[in-house]
């Protein structure tokens, strides 16, 4: 029993490890290429630059998920389709640029150092989209979200929400380090193509 205690935590702290060293990475990519994605949003369509959402993490402690923004600003004003696609009149055409190339994502890295997010673990959700999914979705709760997991390197939005589900449940029963990075080195290669990036 003991000896189980101590490899969870070893196992943690190395997971753990592997964030803070991946999120200063990412940090550092963030900074570099933060003035031309920002020069590139205000000139298509002005501030803000971020897009900032209520997210839960894990055991449904919200936290705010931060994001280079996106969609148009009156994007609320236009009619959102059933589901993500690459013709959603939302998205701006630098948007379109930054979702394509998951550059979107990088101001997460600072979530992941903080300890809000993983490297890896189920897409963090709102209490909304969470709730729409059922009873079980609320499992996904037990680790922390993550900025790459087994949805993404499988099709992102090409797959149904129940897929995602299946496979955020699948993590969070087989979750583990070898897990992790089998997971990361599938990402490089989803981000590359834009394989469900809309």
């Amino acid at each position: 029993m003991r000896a189980t205690v101590t490899t969870r935590r070893l196992s943690a702290a190395a997971k753990r490890m592997l964030d803070l060293a991946g999120g200063l990475l990412l940090a550092l990519l963030a900074l570099l290429v933060a003035l031309p994605v920002a020069l590139a949003i205000l000139l298509e369509d002005g501030p803000p630059l971020f897009f900032a959402q209520e997210r839960l993490g894990r055991n449904g402690r919200p936290f705010r998920v931060w994001k280079f923004r996106t969609m148009w600003k009156n994007a609320d004003c236009l009619r959102a389709p059933a589901r993500k696609g690459p013709d959603d009149p939302r998205i701006t055409r630098v948007g379109r640029w930054l979702r394509r190339t998951s550059l979107d994502e990088l101001p997460q890295a600072w979530s992941i150092l903080r300890g809000e997010m993983s490297l890896v673990g189920p897409r963090p959700l709102s209490a909304a989209e969470t709730a729409s999914l059922g009873p079980e979705a609320w499992r996904r709760l037990a680790v922390r979200p993550g900025l790459t997991g087994l949805w993404q390197v499988s099709g992102r939005s090409d797959l149904p929400m129940e897929r995602m589900l299946e496979l955020d449940l699948a993590y969070v029963e087989k979750a583990s380090l070898r897990l992790d990075c089998w997971i990361l080195l599938r990402t490089l290669p989803a981000v590359l193509t834009g394989r469900g990036a809309y």
